[in-house]
């Protein structure tokens, strides 16, 4: 069960973080790329403050952005600013989001995000968490998949495996990340299973798309290539 009230003081911590890290730039760096390709760590920084807004638009029942040509609008427009501006508005939005999920509300209910996906509620902290933290990886600062909170890893494992689950590209996959635990994802495309196995940073970093899986031992088969998020 998703509890989140902690979620939102994982948010709080993960984002103080950031801005601590993000305070040590220039505008320079601001300006230099990022991990992501075609963006500059600029316009993660964007993207991190438009995500608290449109999480807020989640949480008070509104679209989660206008369009989808906005949202990118909006991250190309707000890219180019300065470190003071990009920090400014990266502490207001996320003060925002976190005023937003300590308001009394029904966690149970269902809300729709981007392209017709629905969560719970509850989960929408979550949600935030991962921009923040793993974005704070895409920056290419200091902080690396190895530095995220152990709890971090192992529930967003968790949600890729299940995201994954049943897709009609991913063969059966088992993951073992030498926490005791095996989990099961794919298994729509009719083949497997594959069983990959690797420290719990490096089966993150494939499953969400930053690492190419090489550090990873797989038996079974080729490593399966997952969709993008």
């Amino acid at each position: 069960m998703m509890d989140h009230v902690r979620d939102l003081a994982s948010v709080r911590d993960a984002t103080e973080r950031l801005l601590t890290a993000v305070a040590k730039l220039d505008n320079a760096a601001v300006a230099g790329p990022s991990r992501l390709p075609g963006w500059s760590r600029g316009h993660v920084l964007a993207h991190l403050s438009r995500n608290a807004d449109a999480l807020v638009n989640v949480l008070e029942g509104r679209p989660m952005y206008a369009s989808a040509s906005t949202r990118d609008a909006d991250i190309e427009r707000d890219a180019p600013r300065p470190l003071e501006e990009q920090l400014e508005d990266l502490r207001e939005s996320g003060a925002r989001f976190l005023e937003t999920g300590a308001a009394p509300a029904d966690w149970s209910r269902t809300v729709e995000l981007r392209n017709g996906v629905t969560d719970s509620a509850a989960r929408v902290p979550f949600r935030r968490w991962v921009e923040v933290d793993l974005h704070h990886v895409d920056l290419g600062i200091g902080y690396e998949l190895e530095d995220l909170p152990e709890e971090f890893v192992t529930r967003e494992i968790d949600f890729l495996a299940e995201r994954f689950a049943g897709h009609a590209d991913v063969p059966a996959t088992t993951l073992d990340a030498g926490d005791g635990r095996v989990r099961t994802t794919g298994g729509g495309a009719g083949s497997g299973p594959v069983e990959v196995r690797g420290p719990a940073a490096d089966l993150l970093g494939w499953l969400c798309g930053r690492r190419d899986g090489t550090a990873l031992t797989v038996r079974g088969g080729p490593l399966p290539a997952l969709p993008p998020l």
